[in-house]
């Protein structure tokens, strides 16, 4: 991964895509990995990073990452507002970790969102497909303006992928952005697989950006691949687009990630921005 740095003039990474979690949800996301579940489409994934939370912190830097996040999500009410404060104690202790913070569609949620900004949140996660609720609950509007007002990004995974949830796909995310035009969302994994729908909805919306997390790996193209002839549109792209990976929870190493990227074709520049300078900007690093 040094030689991958080193070809692309970059002394180190930015990931916004990687999963910290407190413990004993991390071990039952783990627990639903190792069965294969239903949200993973019945797929065999092997963890490739499991191990205790400083190893896979000493891990991440080792591979040359110099931010990253703690994504998590909560899949009932009631959750959101202690993941938020473990992850805010989380960030406090880990420097170079972007406080991350997450929101659910409950009564409390706008509540929740505004305790989290309070407290120095710089990126949100929603999950569309855990979650299982829909982006356009109106228990939602105060959260989603918010968001909009302070312009902090939205790490949305709200494509069908691995397996298609209740309102994932571009329809509920396109009439969104439709009703909060300035919502500076990141689409998950380019939107898998509806990557050419998430692409039009990324060029309709200068806010819009999209995170690389699992694309173009040979365990995503053999199920989902992206399409060839859209490769000039996210090249088009390529100052909103960032590096994502879904650390520790892949199953196949984190350098495999990389040289997927590579294999795009789409350059130095393209990679330069896509790995770090995208990112530095968004977060002012």
């Amino acid at each position: 991964m040094a030689a991958f740095r080193r070809s692309l003039g970059l002394g180190q990474l930015i990931d916004v895509h990687t999963h910290f979690m407190p413990e004993r949800v991390l071990a039952k996301v783990w627990a639903y990995f190792d069965t294969a579940g239903p949200l993973l489409g019945h797929r065999p994934w092997p963890i490739a990073y499991r191990h205790e939370e400083q190893r896979r912190l000493e891990v991440l830097r080792g591979f040359g990452v110099r931010a990253f996040t703690s994504m998590l999500y909560p899949h009932k009410p009631g959750m959101a507002r202690w993941l938020n404060d473990w992850s805010a104690d989380f960030a406090a202790r880990t420097p170079d970790c972007l406080h991350t913070a997450t929101f659910y569609a409950e009564p409390g949620a706008a509540e929740d969102v505004r305790r989290a900004v309070e407290q120095g949140a710089r990126v949100f996660k929603c999950h569309l497909q855990v979650g299982g609720f829909d982006p356009n609950d109106p228990l939602l509007d105060e959260v989603w303006g918010l968001l909009a007002e302070t312009g902090l990004p939205v790490v949305t995974h709200c494509g069908s992928g691995p397996a298609p949830g209740t309102y994932t796909g571009p329809g509920p995310t396109g009439l969104l952005l439709r009703r909060f035009p300035r919502l500076r969302l990141i689409i998950a994994h380019l939107g898998m697989p509806e990557y050419e729908e998430f692409l039009t909805l990324a060029e309709r919306h200068p806010q819009v950006m999209l995170d690389t997390t699992m694309n173009f790996t040979e365990f995503a193209e053999s199920s989902m691949p992206f399409p060839r002839r859209a490769l000039p549109r996210l090249a088009d792209l390529g100052d909103r687009v960032l590096l994502g990976t879904d650390f520790p929870n892949i199953p196949y190493s984190y350098a495999e990630a990389l040289r997927a990227l590579e294999s795009t074709g789409l350059g130095t520049a393209w990679l330069r921005a896509v790995c770090h300078d995208n990112a530095r900007r968004l977060f002012a690093l």
